[in-house]
């Protein structure tokens, strides 16, 4: 199956264009369907807070610049920043417009989340980690992602082309996309109009396993394989297993390709005050107050990366300004320093860091473009000393 040029993409231009960058992380319902993912019957938990906050700390940069936190906001386009220290909000801003209740982009943060429901389902038994993806989907026997097994697919370890082109991590990204979203796809555009359909073009380039490949494959074929073994919707998924446990504020929502799938690995929204909940129960243990949402082993598992293809991956692969050591776990990113510190990440700055260590949670939106000649905003640096600040100060 062919496609049009990909210059005629709609999105060829959009890491650029600073305000096509903002509508698409503000602004995913008015681009596509969704469907909400349930906060659940109960009242929200309240966020308790704390005054003394972080306004006046300095971000020493890798290059040796001192960035006040205005400059590291304007340097990320910074939509929102939510700190947490042992529970308490000690710092939360909106720059820009964005409100404590309006839902934003997290891009491929999301990945994060899905991953976190299949440790749950394989520590649980539910979910075999070495079976092979076409067990699940007979229907993938023969391409790359249903060659490979489930861990192959939580550690991205699937070497892959799609419909016979070489494969450009910047391009497929384009692609899927365009099979998603149909506000989205060029004039003449005659590629999959799926992610099921999608996912049936990729052919293997080289074994299972023998290379760290980041791509949105994997999180697709994955959140199919739960949803075949759990018989619901990622959505309502999420909901009963995490998101209504949390004491949200608000519904989350994910939108949906012409078939009402999910986008798993980048199509969910949330606030910040909510995903910071998210992050403070794995900081916890998995727990919310006295209630175990999941189990201790998984949440403490997570910093754990396991040795081979995946134990040492850099940039342009790991987000931008990140340590040497970055690590891929479960569709976490792994910082392996001293205080077990870990984040979802996704393009254009969109962040949930957790660090037991530093007892802190830091949720960061942005809108930041992606150009060579747009200087990268040192977020990671920043949260680490935002945790070692609050630590110090404790």
């Amino acid at each position: 199956m062919t496609d049009a040029p990909l210059a005629n993409l709609h999105w060829s231009r959009g890491y650029t264009d600073p305000a096509w960058v903002r509508r698409y992380t503000t602004s995913g319902r008015e681009l596509l369907p969704s469907r909400r993912v349930w906060r659940g019957p109960g009242p929200a938990r309240a966020l308790q807070t704390d005054g003394a906050g972080i306004d006046g700390l300095t971000i020493t940069a890798p290059d040796g610049r001192t960035l006040t936190l205005q400059d590291l906001f304007a340097a990320a386009r910074t939509e929102a920043l939510l700190v947490m220290h042992r529970g308490t909000v000690v710092h939360e801003d909106y720059p820009h417009g964005l409100r404590p209740h309006d839902a934003h982009f997290n891009a491929s943060a999301a990945k994060s989340y899905i991953g976190l429901v299949a440790a749950v389902l394989a520590h649980q038994g539910v979910l075999d980690r070495t079976a092979t993806t076409s067990s699940y989907i007979p229907e993938l026997a023969g391409t790359a992602f249903g060659d490979s097994t489930v861990d192959h697919l939580l550690h991205m370890g699937t070497q892959v082309s799609y419909a016979g082109r070489p494969f450009d991590k910047a391009v497929e990204a384009q692609r899927y996309f365009a099979a998603v979203a149909p506000p989205l796809r060029p004039y003449g555009y005659s590629g999959p109009t799926g992610i099921r359909e999608h996912l049936a073009t990729a052919r293997a380039t080289a074994a299972p396993g023998s290379e760290f490949r980041y791509e949105n494959g994997h999180v697709e074929t994955l959140a199919e394989i739960l949803r075949r073994l759990t018989g619901t919707t990622t959505s309502a998924l999420l909901s009963d297993m995490v998101w209504s446990h949390l004491g949200a504020d608000e519904d989350a929502y994910y939108v949906l390709d012409g078939e009402g799938t999910e986008a798993a690995c980048g199509g969910f929204s949330a606030t910040a005050r909510d995903v910071a909940r998210l992050g403070e129960m794995i900081r916890c243990g998995g727990a919310v107050a006295d209630r175990q949402v999941i189990p201790e082993a998984v949440a403490a598992a997570i910093p754990d990366a396991p040795k081979g293809y995946a134990e040492r991956v850099r940039f342009p692969t790991a987000p931008p300004s990140t340590p040497a050591t970055f690590s891929y776990h479960d569709y976490w990113w792994i910082l392996n320093d001293p205080d077990g510190s870990f984040m979802a990440s996704g393009i254009h700055g969109q962040r949930l860091f957790v660090s037991p260590g530093l007892e802190t949670v830091i949720v960061h939106y942005g809108s930041q473009v992606m150009s060579p000649v747009a200087p990268v905003a040192p977020l990671v640096p920043a949260f680490l000393q935002i945790g070692a600040h609050l630590r110090r100060a404790a």
